[in-house]
């Protein structure tokens, strides 16, 4: 996939606002300082779409990109470590759920994990509520450049170890890098198999 065009639409804290439209949306979450909005920026070659910040929880509001006029790229706020209130981080909670319950063009929530990290209980519970309300989902680690290739794979086999304590099959799995461009045409031509039928 080749994108030509990655525009910002909208922002907003109510799903009801989000953009009226049959194109397919991919999603992106993730625990606060996973490495998002640098992955967002990788995959869609405009290295100042999403802003990246060396504070966790920057992202507070539902973002939908526009991509090549084909799909939407949905930059949700992170859960988990974030320097904001506890009501705040509540709140944002509710308007994660009630975005992935109405939205019907939903066509997969990619979760971030960072592979530097043994399983966390957040991650994990984030993965169950995705399975348990069957709402479409892949997992992407990131940051996989920053170890030994040995350390990562123990991570990763750390974590699926972990999933398959409670799942019969895994989801699909990707390994990405923002700084090696690591998971990119990986990531991309999945998004690609989605959006070529509805195109075609």
């Amino acid at each position: 996939m080749i994108i030509k065009k990655a525009e910002f639409v909208i922002s907003n804290s109510d799903p009801k606002l989000c953009p009226p439209t049959d194109l397919p949306e991919f999603a992106f979450v993730g625990r606060s300082n996973v490495g998002k909005s640098s992955l967002i920026n990788m995959l869609t070659g405009f290295g100042d779409l999403a802003k990246v910040s060396a504070a966790p929880g920057k992202t507070r509001l539902i973002n939908h990109f526009n991509i090549n006029d084909e799909w939407f790229l949905v930059d949700l706020p992170g859960y988990g470590f974030a320097k904001i209130g506890r009501s705040s981080r509540l709140q944002w909670l509710s308007f994660i759920r009630e975005y992935l319950a109405i939205r019907e063009n939903l066509y997969c929530v990619f979760a971030l994990i960072d592979s530097r990290h043994k399983p966390q209980a957040n991650d994990l519970e984030f993965m169950t509520y995705l399975g348990y309300h069957e709402i479409p989902f892949s997992i992407v680690f990131t940051k996989a450049d920053k170890m030994s290739k040995r350390q990562l794979d123990l991570n990763i086999t750390a974590y699926k170890n972990e999933l398959l304590k409670s799942w019969e099959e895994l989801p699909t799995i990707f390994i990405t890098s923002s700084g090696t461009k690591l998971g990119r045409d990986e990531i991309l031509g999945f998004i690609d198999q989605v959006v070529k039928p509805i195109k075609n």
